[in-house]
């Protein structure tokens, strides 16, 4: 399936027809980056799968939140204001993610079942976690429902 590639080609032309020059840079960055993995697998297909588009764009968010928080930290809000409206654009492709609630059920019934680990084995604990809600949680919302009931 290459639809995540297919319908952000799609709307790049939509962006150039409504001159939305924020989303046409961020799509046009998006479309580079699935050009680039088609190279880098030499593949003779015109699209990227989903699978991998939802890995670049996961990648492309990841940066950007970074991109903010050393902007914020250098004092530079014109900066902070572009991320921001990027990332908006970059997770409208993306799957909803769990609530902290839904992530905390998951916890509680695994803890239940395995029992609480130690300290020295959260790390471990997180990762099977993550594994079992890869794609559909924030890895950074798991580890923190775990702190916190590790607390």
């Amino acid at each position: 399936m290459n639809k995540i590639h297919e319908t952000i080609k799609a709307q790049l032309v939509d962006a150039m027809r409504a001159h939305d020059e924020v989303k046409l840079t961020t799509l046009r960055g998006l479309i580079a980056l699935f050009s680039n993995e088609l190279i880098a697998k030499k593949s003779a297909d015109n699209f990227i799968d989903d699978a991998s588009a939802l890995a670049l764009i996961k990648r492309s968010v990841n940066q950007h939140k970074d991109s903010i928080e050393q902007f914020e930290k250098g004092g530079r809000k014109d900066l902070v204001k572009n991320e921001k409206a990027e990332l908006a654009i970059l997770e409208a492709f993306l799957p909803a993610m769990m609530s902290k609630a839904d992530i905390e059920k998951i916890v509680k019934a695994k803890i239940k079942a395995e029992g609480i680990p130690d300290a020295k084995k959260a790390g471990q604990f997180v990762g099977a976690l993550m594994k079992e809600l890869k794609g559909k949680a924030d890895g950074a919302d798991v580890k923190a429902v775990v702190d916190e009931m590790m607390k």
